[in-house]
């Protein structure tokens, strides 16, 4: 045992002996915990189990599918659920007074840990709505190119056969490697499908089907050099590491805020770089309003604006858990499990080592057994849930655990993987 991890655990000690367990107060139980470094809790089972005990989970199964959508704690539900009521009471007296300020304040919320301007951000209801008005609103000429890698995701890579059908635009695909050797390797790939009649360019900031991180500031910053603006699809990546979209150098971003910020379903964001919202045709039409008012983006009918109003209680709990904790727990469940069976034959990891290249999502397969089938053994003899990916040189399942995912759980899916490879 080394001196860090000595005293590390002679810390843990003396802390836990006053450490009150949770009772139902995130904040009191929190409050134990301030100024204890991230990295310190990561591993720490005292601390996140407290954060499970917020949750209302199903027993049926283990459920590390929390890549579609990353539910609510209890405490959230229920405010959301408050507010659903609350709206229904007021009606339309809500609709057409506080309706919009309070739209305004969640995007305020918003942006500022997306580290953007309120000028920059609309509320969307979903990633697929955000960046396909970015595709669908491109002012594109017959001949135009766009470049995108086939792992992206299936909904975006739809929207630009369409505008190619409906504009004569030509879309052009790489496909990215599990294991790259350098981010110069990625970032050659992008730039070697650009050409003069190239006008966008998407990149997933986090592969969703591997979990894989895309050195997205340099894929940037290349692309602008060529005259090429940038997409990026930001669905798992935001609120799950801490990051500045700005810092990224791009011109678009979405994200899903039903995901890792565990929002309820039908939320979601876009980001549009100031000198480039004027450039945007808006999915519905709009009222008159200025070319760079990015709120001419934002008509989209009457929607659910209970949902709107739990961004804000959302925001709160990511806040209080904070998102360098939340980050290097992720990172560690992801490493506690991929490491205990990268190197066991007929065991595929297509997720790449490099803690700079992941965050908890991960993928695995076993030799010779379809993903599907390995979804379905797991669910079926293991009680464990997630997903199969079977396309774009990924074929495995997808492993995304959550802040309330216990290493018992983990300790499950590592012992049904190491049996059915023996088989």
């Amino acid at each position: 045992m080394d001196k860090r991890t000595f005293l590390k655990n002679m810390t843990a000690l003396g802390a836990g002996a006053g450490i009150m367990p949770f009772t139902g107060n995130l904040d009191d139980f929190l409050q134990q915990y301030d100024g204890v470094d991230a990295e310190d809790l990561a591993d720490d089972e005292k601390f996140w189990a407290g954060i499970r005990k917020g949750y209302k989970l199903k027993p049926d199964y283990i459920n590390l599918e929390n890549g579609y959508y990353c539910f609510l704690p209890q405490e959230n539900l229920e405010k959301f659920i408050g507010h659903v009521r609350d709206v229904n009471l007021e009606g339309s007296h809500y609709m057409r007074t506080v309706q919009w300020d309070n739209k305004k304040a969640m995007v305020a919320k918003l942006a500022a840990i997306a580290g953007c301007s309120t000028e920059e951000l609309v509320i969307t209801r979903n990633t697929t709505e955000s960046l396909d008005m970015i595709i669908g609103g491109h002012h594109w000429q017959p001949g135009d190119e766009a470049v995108m890698a086939e792992q992206d995701y299936g909904a975006m890579l739809e929207m630009f056969k369409l505008v190619a059908k409906r504009h004569g635009v030509v879309n052009k695909l790489v496909s990215v490697p599990n294991h790259p050797a350098s981010d110069d390797e990625i970032v050659k790939l992008y730039a070697d499908a650009i050409t003069p009649k190239t006008k966008l360019l998407m990149v997933c900031q986090m592969i969703n089907i591997t979990g894989h991180i895309l050195p997205v500031q340099k894929i940037c910053d290349m692309a602008h050099a060529k005259g090429v603006k940038v997409m990026v699809d930001g669905a798992h990546a935001f609120a799950h590491i801490k990051f500045s979209i700005p810092d990224l150098h791009c011109d678009y971003y979405g994200a899903s805020l039903h995901k890792w910020l565990s929002v309820p379903l039908g939320a979601g964001l876009l980001y549009v770089k100031k000198e480039n919202i004027k450039d945007v045709w808006p999915l519905l039409a709009e009222g008159d309003r200025p070319d760079d008012d990015i709120s001419r983006l934002n008509h989209i009918g009457t929607h659910p604006v209970h949902t709107d109003l739990t961004i804000a209680d959302a925001i709160d709990t990511y806040n209080k858990i904070g998102a360098e904790r939340k980050e290097a727990r992720l990172r560690f469940l992801q490493r506690y499990w991929t490491s205990q069976v990268r190197d066991i034959p007929n065991v595929v990891v297509n997720t790449p080592a490099d803690p700079t290249r992941h965050g908890g999502i991960g993928n695995v397969g076993i030799k010779n057994l379809k993903p599907a089938d390995l979804a379905a053994t797991l669910l079926k003899d293991y009680k464990i849930y997630t997903v199969a990916i079977d396309y774009a040189n990924v074929h495995g399942c997808r492993i995304t655990p959550n802040v309330y995912t216990r290493l018992q759980d983990l300790d499950v899916l590592v012992k049904a993987l190491k049996e059915l490879a023996s088989k």
